[in-house]
């Protein structure tokens, strides 16, 4: 993941990438990379969707939910916010949903939207099980100490 930069309301905005992800420890950096993936993939599978008529709603509004969700974790991660492990729970919870039913279709961006989220989903709940064994100390973002922040 390389890092760029994009123009926003007239104010440059860097994306993470480059040195950030290298300071991640590893089941926070693989769950960032994989909440990225799934994001660029559920919008490509909704777009795909689109064409193939009515029957496929569902599976576009649960990749779009999936999409906006990976999206604002890579958001809370970047700023290691309190709230991270809680939308990393809803994000997981719907991406198992949306998994589930890419899987009852055939079309080959559905199956592979699945694959995506499957291994999303696994990483988000190791990610959550490596915070919850280590609760209760005080993590450090760039060597500041910060008040109980989860990611």
């Amino acid at each position: 993941m390389g890092q760029g930069t994009s123009t926003s309301g007239g104010q440059q905005m860097t994306q993470p990438g480059g040195q950030f992800d290298d300071q991640l420890p590893g089941e926070m950096r693989v769950a960032l990379e994989d909440f990225e993936k799934a994001a660029k993939v559920c919008d490509w599978c909704a777009d795909q969707c689109i064409d193939e008529g009515p029957q496929m709603a569902e599976c576009i509004r649960l990749c779009r939910d999936v999409a906006d969700l990976g999206t604002l974790n890579t958001k809370l991660i970047a700023r290691d916010s309190v709230f991270g492990p809680e939308l990393a729970e809803v994000f997981a919870t719907a991406a198992e949903e949306c998994a589930s039913e890419c899987m009852r279709h055939q079309n080959a961006h559905c199956q592979e939207c699945a694959s995506v989220l499957s291994r999303a989903v696994d990483s988000t709940y190791r990610l959550l099980d490596k915070l919850q064994t280590t609760e209760g100390g005080v993590s450090t973002q760039q060597g500041i100490p910060t008040q109980q922040s989860q990611f």
